[in-house]
């Protein structure tokens, strides 16, 4: 469930938002159930601070902090709008810390949980941000940025390689350290009672130091939604590949929620390049009732053993996935309660319950 809370304090404005996300894992619908991390696992709390005009000249100040039981988000970003020949300009700080289960997690119960092994990753970026709307439709933002990623146990302690004693890191040391320059392109478009979306993300490693990695990775991601009488069919293909140094962090991971449904988070596999592809049929019901029919797929593309350390072979993931399901959306006023339940190529069953809340 969630909740929201704001408070008003001069021009600034503090929202507090509890919001929750439940997987439900089980052979039948019917109790028992068994949650991946216990009941509370995927609680979130969101503590979002926002000021409209810091400086005088529209600049928007930004601050969110996400807290789980077992990770955490901080993102503070001060946005300048566009003015005349200028486009619009953010300063980004990240830094978080979450468990590092779609690489490194061990696939259990038939592939429809990944088992943690102890590895999380602690993560600093500072970054600077240029966006810019070439047409109605067509959108374009280049990022600068500097990252920091450390390895670290469940205790907080760095740590430099798993329980197999293979590096964490591409360096080989207790942290990365990368300068990446980004691009993102993004074109929409709605006509009558279709819709279109292409986004396409290029990332490129820069040799500013000697110990930096340099590599390119790309990925992209292809839509469509169409009307099919009373009911409307939506269709994505998501793909992409890098080449040049990488850390066994950065590999594409395939499974779970907003992957393959049916599987746990990078149960499927890890690799260098990845293909996912979905559809999804939604049925009306009634006015805020709605049912889904769902099939998602994806694949490694062989590449899992370019990955260093081939965690992914080691964990004995299959590197291809498929799963498909029936789902039911309800929206309401506190937001849309979402149930999927989803089967995959083992037969087993998993049920991912969640609700968005309008104010998260």
């Amino acid at each position: 469930m969630g909740a929201q809370q704001s408070i008003q304090a001069g021009k600034a404005k503090i929202d507090f938002n509890v919001d929750l996300t439940q997987m439900l894992c089980g052979a039948l619908l019917l109790p028992p159930l068994r949650s991946a991390d216990g009941g509370f696992s995927q609680v979130i709390g969101r503590l979002s601070l926002k000021h409209p005009n810091l400086f005088g000249g529209n600049e928007k100040l930004d601050v969110s902090w996400d807290k789980g039981l077992n990770d955490s988000h901080i993102i503070i970003a001060l946005r300048r709008p566009q003015f005349g020949l200028f486009s619009q300009q953010s300063f980004v700080f990240k830094h978080s810390v979450t468990p590092e289960i779609a690489v490194h997690g061990s696939p259990v119960d038939n592939f429809t949980q990944s088992g943690s092994r102890g590895i999380n990753l602690c993560r600093f970026s500072l970054g600077f941000d240029i966006g810019e709307s070439i047409t109605p439709n067509w959108s374009n933002t280049t990022t600068i940025k500097f990252e920091h990623i450390k390895p670290i146990n469940n205790e907080g302690r760095s740590i430099r390689s798993d329980v197999d004693g293979f590096p964490l890191t591409h360096s080989g040391s207790l942290h990365d350290n990368m300068v990446v320059l980004k691009q993102e392109s993004e074109y929409a478009t709605t006509e009558g009672d279709t819709f279109s979306r292409v986004k396409f993300q290029m990332e490129q490693g820069l040799p500013v130091l000697p110990k930096f990695l340099i590599f390119n990775r790309f990925k992209f991601t292809a839509s469509k939604g169409l009307k099919l009488g009373p009911t409307f069919l939506v269709a994505s293909l998501t793909g992409g590949s890098m080449v040049g140094d990488m850390a066994p962090y950065q590999a594409f991971t395939i499974g779970g929620l907003g992957s393959v449904r049916g599987y746990g988070e990078g149960a499927v596999g890890s690799g260098r390049s990845c293909l996912v592809a979905n559809s999804e049929l939604i049925i009306p019901v009634t006015k805020n009732f709605d049912g889904s029919l769902f099939v998602d797929c994806g694949t490694d593309l062989g590449s899992a053993r370019y990955v260093p350390g081939n965690p992914a072979l080691r964990n004995g993931k299959p590197g291809f996935g498929v799963g498909l399901g029936y789902g039911i959306r309800f929206n309401s006023h506190v937001g849309q309660w979402r149930l999927d339940y989803a089967v995959n190529a083992f037969q087993r069953k998993t049920i991912y319950f969640g609700i968005n809340c309008g104010g998260a």
